[in-house]
């Protein structure tokens, strides 16, 4: 009798200690996942899912480290503000001319996934640059394949060019985005560009947009009926380059820019 009650109180504990094992784990595994959740509703942050899948910022909210003017060796000191953790293009007024520059990575980058949000002014106009090269007395359009940033209601770009290769998330002046796959001004529209060994895609808020093949026939034909044929440097992009931010001259901002290399 007194080895059968031992056995149950023995049994009785396993379980206790079973039932209060599985509830810590619980709770360890309900605290990441908040923490996750924190991290996505935080700007300029990132997830733990993200970190342990090889991510990184490009822009942590409050500084321009990693950052630098195209062609300065120092972020600019007009033309771009940091505030309420986003990097703000300040409009001018005379669009290109007047402002502080395009703005590139200190980093070159060639197979990745780079993701980002952006917001724009009504009628404003900018752009998102990769395999950008740096090349004196020589802008970085010349260089760098671009994904269009437009207030697609109001800038003329969005009608001008081809069938709409010129509204927000077309490959500039070559491939058409999807107008119905972009937020009006003032709204967060999510961009992500992936390059990897040539192939490039395009999505906007979630939806793939366009792809495209560098270096190939294709490429080549596309590009000599296009306005960058004479650009030896946009005919054959480099395999890898720098990630750039657009001064067009208008209001816009960026923010949660992260990148993954492949």
């Amino acid at each position: 009798m007194k080895m059968r009650t031992t056995i149950t109180v023995l049994s009785a504990a396993i379980m206790v200690f079973i039932l209060f094992s599985c509830s810590q784990t619980k709770k360890v595994k309900k605290g990441n996942d908040q923490a996750d959740q924190i991290a996505e509703a935080l700007p300029n942050t990132l997830t733990q899912k993200e970190i342990d899948d090889g991510w990184v910022l490009l822009f942590d909210g409050k500084t321009p480290k990693g950052w630098r003017g195209y062609s300065l060796g120092s972020f600019p000191e007009k033309g771009w503000l940091i505030e309420d953790g986003t990097l703000h293009v300040l409009g001018s007024g005379r669009g290109e001319a007047g402002g502080g520059g395009d703005i590139i990575t200190d980093k070159k980058y060639g197979n990745f996934e780079l993701s980002l949000e952006w917001k724009v002014s009504e009628g404003g106009n900018s752009g998102i640059f990769y395999l950008a090269q740096e090349k004196p007395k020589q802008p970085i359009w010349k260089s760098a394949p671009e994904m269009q940033i437009l207030d697609n209601a109001k800038h003329p770009d969005a009608k001008l060019g081809k069938d709409g290769n010129r509204a927000a998330g077309s490959l500039y002046d070559l491939i058409p985005g999807k107008f119905e796959a972009v937020k009006p001004a003032g709204e967060w529209n999510h961009a992500k560009v992936l390059v990897y060994k040539g192939t490039v895609v395009h999505w906007m808020n979630g939806e793939n947009v366009l792809e495209y093949h560098l270096w190939t026939p294709d490429w080549k034909e596309m590009v000599e009926n296009s306005k960058f044929k004479d650009y030896e440097d946009f005919m054959n992009p480099a395999e890898e380059g720098y990630i750039g931010l657009q001064d067009h001259g208008d209001d816009v901002w960026f923010r949660n820019i992260k990148i993954k290399e492949l």
